[in-house]
């Protein structure tokens, strides 16, 4: 019999609590019916309305828990004469009893029911001599494919997918032709063929894969400091020098995400949706035999197919139908159908363009990579996708309006770009306002022009300020709580008053609503030490700081705690708003912001400033996410800690050895440049690097700046959250409130420049037919296929398009044809219309000598 989190008839909670039939144990498979009802006998009515209180207070706001139990728990938690009388309410008591024993034995969340296993062997081997091999060994191939391609021209990335997709086999070939031999440590044996190649193995590989995958960030750096037509300082070459930035910013988040863990990975509530994608790709491989049971699907139909062999047919398909929008006909990709049809028009490319207008189109894509790009519709939940659609579009109008007014001088530009621009239209040339050195020029300066932005990258900043306030304000307002629970579970475990420590509490003191099933099942692995973890951020630190006062950075050390305070600011709100919605929320701009202000004429200091701003965060949001893989698939804490650290140095050493040999190409990052390794991120790096660092934002954003007004997108967040969260206070039953995310809806407004509603839009209607229809009338059916076909897709895509470029697309083989020409004709296809022109020798914006 497969298991609950398997069944076919594990549905939600979902009827009300006046039906004679416990309102939980509906839809159950029958053993976790029976082990609830058993749980339950151990429960009495004042445990149970203790327990009740805990789960409402952790999940009354929770969009992702289903609305109709929190109703029926304030049913019975308002319900003052039931601990009175227990005797008059014994059947209501009961159906609460097998509530909380439903919620604890097992995830609350359907989607987590769907792929996670609520029961554990911990004898079953993770750390094997296979899986460290298979590890590293893919480990080194994805950081050598995605560092060596990434300053190509389209790039090419391989997704942890590809790996955990070819580790299977792979492992189940050295599963059957290793002998079983092997050497004893520390009592321990290990074999190099230990028994079949398992589930715990194959997510250990994924992990490993999963840290290796980034380019280092500081590599961007390297490469505008070293290159002549750049900074040109040849020192930047030094190993050692490249070295010790890299390994600073790759290790230093790990030491937060460590001690964030009480945070965002042992409570419930924090989901994950991108893991759970991860954990149906392995359990299409490893949980195959166990799903022969039938489930219900559309149209009355029945499905008796395994998810592997789901899984292979998706991928297939995928792999095939890729060809076309990516190769073949790629008007697919950007189906701009409505421009087809006069070209010319302006207004027309503007609104419904989608290669380089807003895309207010009906049907802009039929391409997979595109729909699922900013949001994958079949991972994150229904709730996300529709918020980020709906502060997408309210800031469509907003665009909208701004360039067709003219706001900002907008309307002299394309409407939807995310390069800068001179006072001629032109795109800014950055080289016109910098001497020799590399260094701002102001006479230079004086004499060209200010930086101009499109009217959707206006509105970008503008949301983006907004995001980071919304942010805190949200994990305030909202989460306290469970921050609270942190902060103390944290302190506990610095004073060693505990040895084992879950939501701030010991295991053996948790409660069961507190204290969810998966936490329970790691208590007997040992964890890890906080001491460990800040033994690795202060090593971060350490080499950090000597990288940087070591060659001639012309940069302060304290740029390396600077990213550390503004890490620990928001890695809370924006590892829940992650872990929960499955939308992140990078620090990027403001981190560009805040150095550019205190280093203002530095591009390079700025450069700095922006890698430990950004990637310290981003970096312990992703190590956070690989920790909570680790604890659904119950594999010891220690053991994953090396899974990550060893893989990160090998892949550091990697990318640093591929950075040195492309260093060296002649005429690499220029136009001539061989293998179309142009560079075109390093080129975007150096930009923002000049607009942000060189030019600074106080001429864009300071007192009498052009764009000074956008800064009221920083109170706006901390206002947009006040007004959601007091909506909910006055109406705490409405659905609507309560699903309304206000992060993530501004998060929407994000999705701009260059991109346009093409890339979130054609989710919604998919995410709606997943989350809406299939999990609430099949849930049985969308539970065993949803999260596998999402994995299939991913494969698909990587696989189809790294076939498609060493086969043909490396050697310049295209066919040309109206399907592939026509996205790049017209207005859309060039992005060339804009609104208003210019006369020869005008320009637009404050008068030369106006501006300083």
């Amino acid at each position: 019999m497969a298991e609950a989190s398997h069944s076919a008839e594990d549905l939600e909670f979902t009827r009300p609590l006046e039906e004679k039939k416990p309102a939980a144990t509906s839809g159950l498979a029958q053993f976790t019916l029976e082990s609830s009802r058993d749980g339950s006998e151990l429960l009495n009515a004042t445990e149970s309305d203790l327990l009740m209180k805990q789960v409402h207070k952790q999940h009354a706001k929770d969009p992702n828990f289903p609305i109709t139990i929190i109703e029926r728990i304030e049913e019975f938690l308002g319900n003052d004469a039931i601990l009175g009388n227990p005797e008059n309410y014994e059947q209501l008591i009961k159906d609460m009893k097998i509530e909380v024993a439903l919620i604890t034995d097992n995830s609350p969340y359907a989607e987590v029911r769907a792929v996670v296993s609520n029961h554990d062997d911990p004898d079953m081997p993770a750390s094997t001599i296979r899986a460290w091999f298979i590890g590293i060994l893919f480990s080194c191939c994805i950081s050598f494919i995605n560092s060596f391609f990434d300053i190509r021209l389209p790039t090419i990335f391989v997704a942890s997918t590809v790996p955990q997709l070819l580790a299977y086999p792979l492992g189940k070939l050295l599963e059957r032709t290793l002998p079983d031999r092997g050497i004893t440590l520390l009592g321990v044996r290990h074999s190099l063929n230990p028994g079949p190649f398992n589930k715990k193995e194959h997510m250990l590989i994924a992990i490993m894969s999963n840290v290796a995958k980034s380019t280092p960030y500081t590599n961007y750096i390297v490469w505008i400091q070293y290159l002549p037509q750049y900074f040109n300082q040849p020192w930047a070459i030094s190993v050692g020098y490249q070295l010790l930035i890299a390994l600073s910013t790759n290790f230093i988040g790990y030491g937060l995400a460590g001690l964030c863990r009480r945070f965002l990975v042992y409570p419930a509530y924090c989901v994950w949706p991108s893991s759970l994608v991860t954990i149906a790709l392995n359990s299409a491989f490893h949980d195959a035999s166990t799903e022969s049971a039938s489930v219900a699907g559309p149209l009355k139909s029945i499905w008796k197919m395994s998810r592997l062999r789901f899984f292979l047919w998706a991928f297939g398909l995928m792999f095939v139908y890729f060809w076309f929008p990516n190769y073949i006909f790629a008007a697919l990709s950007y189906f701009s159908w409505m421009t087809w049809v006069a070209p010319d028009n302006g207004d027309l490319a503007r609104i419904s363009g989608t290669h380089s207008g807003l895309s207010v189109n009906p049907v802009p894509t039929l391409d997979w990579n595109i729909l699922s790009y900013m949001v994958d519709p079949l991972m994150v939940p229904f709730f996300s996708t529709f918020n980020l659609f709906l502060g997408a579009f309210c800031s469509t109008l907003i665009i909208v309006a701004m360039y067709y007014t003219n706001t900002y001088n907008t309307a002299y530009l394309p409407i939807n770009s995310n390069l800068p621009f001179d006072h001629f239209g032109n795109v800014y040339r950055v080289s016109s306002i910098i001497d020799e050195r590399g260094i701002f020029d102001g006479p230079r300066y004086e004499q060209y022009s200010p930086p101009f932005l499109s009217a959707a990258n206006v509105v970008l900043y503008m949301c983006y300020f907004s995001v980071y306030t919304a942010s805190v304000a949200y994990g305030v307002l909202y989460h306290r709580h469970e921050i609270m629970l942190g902060l103390r579970g944290i302190g506990s475990a610095l004073r060693r008053r505990k040895t084992r420590d879950y939501e701030g509490k010991t295991a053996d003191e948790a409660d069961r609503a507190t204290l969810d099933v998966h936490s329970r099942l790691m208590a007997c692995y040992k964890e890890v030490p906080e001491w460990w973890y800040m033994i690795c951020l202060a090593i971060a630190v350490a080499v950090g700081v000597a990288g940087i006062v070591s060659w001639p950075t012309n940069t302060t050390p304290a740029v390396v705690p600077y990213g550390i305070a503004l890490c620990l600011v928001f890695v809370v709100p924006l590892g829940i708003i992650k872990s929960m919605t499955g939308v992140e929320v990078t620090l990027n701009v403001l981190a560009e912001f805040i150095g550019g202000v205190w280093v203002e004429g530095n591009a390079v200091a700025m450069s700095f400033f922006k890698s430990y701003g950004y990637v310290t965060c981003a970096h312990a949001l992703s190590f956070s996410a690989d920790l909570k893989l680790a604890h659904y698939l119950k594999i010891a804490p220690r053991l994953t800690f090396f899974a990550q650290m060893v893989p990160t140095l090998v892949s550091t050493l990697v990318s640093l050895a591929v950075l040195q040999y492309q260093l060296r190409i002649e005429g690499v990052c220029t136009p001539e440049a061989p293998f179309r390794f142009t560079c075109p991120g390093v080129n975007t790096f150096f930009t923002a690097a000049v607009l942000w660092g060189t030019i600074g934002p106080k001429k864009m954003w300071g007192s009498g700046g052009q764009y000074v007004e956008t800064l009221a997108g920083f109170p706006l967040g901390i206002l947009v959250v006040v007004f959601f969260w007091g909506l909910g206070l006055k109406w705490p039953r409405s659905r609507i409130i309560r699903n309304a995310h206000p992060v993530v809806m501004l998060m929407g407004a994000l999705n701009w420049a260059p991109y346009n509603l093409a890339y979130i839009w054609p989710a919604v209607p998919v995410s709606a037919f997943s989350w809406l229809f299939l999990k609430k009338r099949f849930v049985g059916f969308w539970s065993k296929y949803n999260y596998a076909t999402s994995a299939a897709l991913s494969c698909a895509i990587a696989i189809s398009g790294i076939t498609m470029f060493f086969s043909l697309q490396i050697f310049d083989i295209k066919p040309m044809w109206w399907g592939n020409t026509v996205v790049s004709q017209g207005c859309d296809g060039t992005g060339g219309c804009v609104l208003k022109t210019l006369s020869e020798g005008e320009y637009f914006g404050p008068r030369i000598g106006e501006f300083a």
